[in-house]
C-alpha cells in the first residue's frame, strides 16, 4: 500500500534539482520609527487643488480626519500609500502611533526590538486613543457635547439621513468604472453598498415558464427617487444649521459636525449632479469651507 502512493522516481530526481531551502529573516535597511501619529487613507483625488491635497477622496476617511482635527489635535501626518488591503480589517483608515503613544501599555514592548513600529489602531479605537492623548473621558458625558438629550437623539436620525440618503446619492453621483478596469483592478466590496440596499426599489417579480429558470440578477435602482429625495434631504440640512456655528447648536463641534462635513466635502468635488443642491445653500457652502481651513490645520504633508 505504502508504495502505491510512492512519488514516482523521475519525479524525485527532478525535484532534487530544486530543493527547499529557507533563510533567516533580514530586516530592512530603510526602516524609519515612528515619530508622530499618522493616519492612513484613501488618497486625495487627482484634481483636488494644492491647498486641499491633505483631504481624502472617501468620505469615512475623511470623516475620520475631521474627528481629529474638530477634538483640537494638531501636526498629524497622513499616509495615503497602502491599500485598504493592508489595514485592520481590511478598512481605511487605521492610525499608527508611537509605541510611547499606545493604547497597550507595555514596558517590555517598549524596550523590544519593534518598539519602533508604534501601534496601529483600527477606526473605531480612534476615539479612545484621543481622550488618552487628551487626558478626558468623553464617555462621562451623557450628552455626547450635544446641549440637550433632545439633540443628542436628534443627531442619530442626521447621521442616518447622511449616511443613507446622501450616501447612496453621493454613489450614483459617480461615474462606474470601465469594464477593463473591473478585470483588471477587482474591487473587494459588494457591488451595491448598504447605503444603497436601505432604499432599492422591490427585486423584479420571479420570471414565468421557460425562463423560471433563470434567477433573477442585477438590482433596480431608482435614480429619480433617490436623488429626490437627496434634495430634500440637503434643504433640511441647511434649514437645521441656519447661522450656527455647529449643528444642532452645539457649542462645540460633535461627531456629527465631522461626518457632515464629511459629505458636504465629497459632494462639493463630485459632479453637478449633486454639488448644485449644495451650493445653492450659501450656509453650507461657507460652513463647509470654514471647517475645511480647521481640518486642513490639523495635518501636515
Amino acid at each position: 500500500m505504502a508504495s502505491f502512493f510512492s512519488v514516482p522516481s523521475p519525479i524525485v530526481a527532478f525535484n532534487a534539482h530544486f530543493p527547499l531551502k529557507t533563510y533567516p529573516y533580514i530586516k530592512p535597511l530603510n526602516k524609519s520609527p515612528v515619530t508622530a501619529p499618522t493616519l492612513w487613507i484613501q488618497p486625495p483625488p487627482a484634481t483636488s487643488q494644492p491647498v486641499d491635497n491633505l483631504l481624502s477622496s472617501d468620505v469615512e476617511c475623511l470623516k475620520w480626519q475631521a474627528y481629529l482635527a474638530l477634538r483640537g489635535l494638531k501636526h498629524l501626518r497622513l499616509r495615503w500609500d497602502i491599500a485598504p488591503e493592508g489595514a485592520i480589517d481590511g478598512a481605511l483608515p487605521n492610525l499608527h502611533v508611537p509605541i510611547a503613544e499606545a493604547l497597550v501599555k507595555d514596558e517590555k514592548l517598549a524596550k523590544s526590538d519593534g518598539a519602533e513600529d508604534g501601534e496601529l489602531l483600527a477606526a473605531h479605537s480612534i476615539p479612545a486613543w484621543v481622550d488618552a492623548k487628551l487626558g478626558v473621558d468623553s464617555s462621562a458625558d451623557p450628552l455626547e457635547g450635544y446641549k440637550d438629550q433632545a439633540s443628542r437623539v436628534e443627531s442619530r436620525a442626521w447621521v442616518s439621513l447622511l449616511e443613507g440618503v446622501v450616501h447612496a446619492a453621493l454613489l450614483i453621483s459617480k461615474p462606474p468604472p470601465s469594464y477593463l478596469h473591473s478585470l483588471l483592478f477587482p474591487s473587494s466590496t459588494p457591488p451595491i453598498s448598504e447605503s444603497l440596499q436601505k432604499i432599492l426599489s422591490a427585486p423584479p417579480a420571479p420570471l414565468t415558464g421557460l425562463l423560471s429558470f433563470l434567477p433573477p440578477t442585477g438590482a433596480r435602482i431608482n435614480t429619480a427617487s433617490i436623488l429626490s429625495q437627496y434634495r430634500d434631504a440637503i434643504a433640511s440640512l441647511s434649514d437645521r444649521l441656519g447661522t450656527d456655528n455647529w449643528f444642532l447648536g452645539s457649542a462645540e463641534p460633535t461627531p456629527l459636525d465631522a461626518l457632515a462635513f464629511a459629505y458636504l466635502h465629497c459632494i462639493l468635488e463630485s459632479s453637478d449632479t449633486v454639488r448644485i443642491e449644495v451650493t445653492r445653500r450659501v450656509n453650507l457652502v461657507a460652513w463647509e469651507w470654514r471647517v475645511r481651513c480647521l481640518v486642513r490645520e490639523g495635518f501636515k504633508q
